[in-house]
C-alpha cells in the first residue's frame, strides 16, 4: 500500500490490487471523493472531478509514485 498527500488530499493505492490500476482520492476530513482510474485518468465513482485532483495525480506519476 501507498498513501502520499498533496495538495490537500490524501492518495491511498494498493500493488497488486484489481483492475483497472487506479488510485483513491480523499479530502482533508478523509472522506473518500472517488477512485481515479490510472489509464485515463477518469474518476469512477463520480462523474466529474476538478482539474487540481488530475494536475496533482500527473505529478505522482512523473515523480514514480503512482
Amino acid at each position: 500500500m501507498g498513501r502520499i498527500r498533496r495538495g490537500g488530499y490524501t492518495f491511498i493505492w494498493w500493488i497488486g490490487d484489481h483492475s483497472p490500476r487506479h488510485v483513491h482520492v480523499f479530502d482533508r476530513n478523509g472522506r473518500l471523493i472517488t477512485r481515479v482510474n490510472l489509464e485515463t485518468l477518469r474518476p469512477m465513482d463520480i462523474p466529474k472531478l476538478g482539474r487540481r485532483v488530475i494536475d496533482l495525480i500527473r505529478e505522482l506519476q512523473d515523480e514514480k509514485y503512482l
